[in-house]
């Protein structure tokens, strides 16, 4: 038998959706039957008993909540934090210099290239970030059903930043954040090939994305396409000695109000401005000859700022990730 504490993080749901996020084991035939036969009884908090309740039962915050089972039955049912599989291999661990800022309602990281950011994506098996996170703030963990989770999504081949909640209500809010493009402001550093046509102005191409593309880009610029809208700005300008004479290199600062998939990577490239080591619209020569001679081994694109609403504080945040080392080595080299 055990009596459990319900907290802001587990607060606000379903009694049955609470015991199958807990008994990650469990059918939810099973969650019914323990219900039914009262082996599950909650006490609120202004009460002083326990009561068998429905399913569709609400909990709050200060609720708690009594399994009628045994120790063995709790243990095999539920997701044990000891019995979670530890990362000890510690290339694998996550790097707390990447941390941005961090509170009791957010984690902010900066992402590195090349970096999957949840389990599963790109069919690899390999350590996600946010396992890495979670891992990192295990001993900070007190929710029985909810661990930090991913606000946004990113490339894996672009280094950012990236927002993490350590609580439901605030993932709730950002993430809608996020959908509508409101309260969030998004600006990246591109290093490119060539020159813009002007310091800085608006691209507002339309973009098409392929399903299924094989043998043609994911993403092209078309009448049919969605709305896209990116904002750029000349940042420096360098020239470049290649086998072939010399290659203007561009850094430029990009603000995104539409997020589309592949937006700036596409905007870019129309303006014959394409992202360093873009392998999809990008120079697949000049890729070739930076790679060889700068060890350029990733396409040079950072989000580096963003700007939103930070609900626990009831105030505007503007935070800022430095760019990761292989951007800030190849500047030096193509400067000196």
């Amino acid at each position: 038998m055990q009596i459990l504490k319900i907290e802001e993080n587990d607060a606000h749901q379903r009694l049955d959706k609470f015991l199958k996020k807990l008994f990650v084991n469990a059918t939810r035939a099973l969650i019914y039957k323990f219900n039914r036969k009262g082996k599950i009884k909650v006490m609120q908090v202004w009460e002083d008993w326990f009561k068998k309740r429905d399913n569709e039962f609400k909990l709050w915050v200060w609720d708690s909540v009594k399994l009628f089972l045994s120790d063995k039955d709790i243990s095999e049912l539920t997701k044990q934090k000891t019995e979670d599989k530890k990362i000890m291999n510690s290339d694998q661990m996550f790097n707390k210099n990447d941390i941005v800022f961090e509170d009791g309602d957010l984690f902010v990281v900066n992402k590195a290239s090349g970096t999957n950011v949840h389990p599963g994506d790109f069919k690899s098996t390999e350590v996600s970030l946010i396992q890495q996170v979670q891992d990192y703030l295990w001993e900070k963990l007190n929710s029985l059903t909810f661990k930090p989770s991913l606000i946004h999504r990113i490339d894996r081949d672009t280094s950012w930043i990236l927002l993490i909640a350590k609580k439901k209500q605030i993932l709730s809010q950002l993430v809608a954040d996020f959908k509508s493009h409101k309260k969030i402001k998004k600006t990246y550093l591109a290093i490119c090939f060539g020159k813009l046509p002007q310091s800085s102005g608006t691209i507002t191409k339309k973009l098409l994305r392929i399903e299924n593309a094989k043998n043609q880009n994911k993403v092209q610029i078309s009448d049919e396409g969605q709305t896209a809208i990116s904002h750029y700005k000349l940042i420096e300008e360098y020239e470049v000695q290649t086998d072939n004479g010399k290659q203007n290199v561009t850094v430029v600062e990009v603000e995104i109000e539409t997020g589309r998939m592949h937006q700036i990577r596409v905007h870019l490239a129309s303006l014959k401005c394409p992202i360093i080591w873009d392998k999809a619209y990008g120079n697949k020569s000049l890729n070739y000859y930076f790679e060889k001679k700068f060890s350029v081994k990733r396409q040079m694109l950072h989000a580096y700022k963003i700007s939103f609403f930070h609900y626990g504080r009831k105030k505007q945040f503007d935070l800022t990730a430095k760019l990761k080392d292989d951007m800030e080595k190849f500047l030096n080299k193509i400067k000196s």
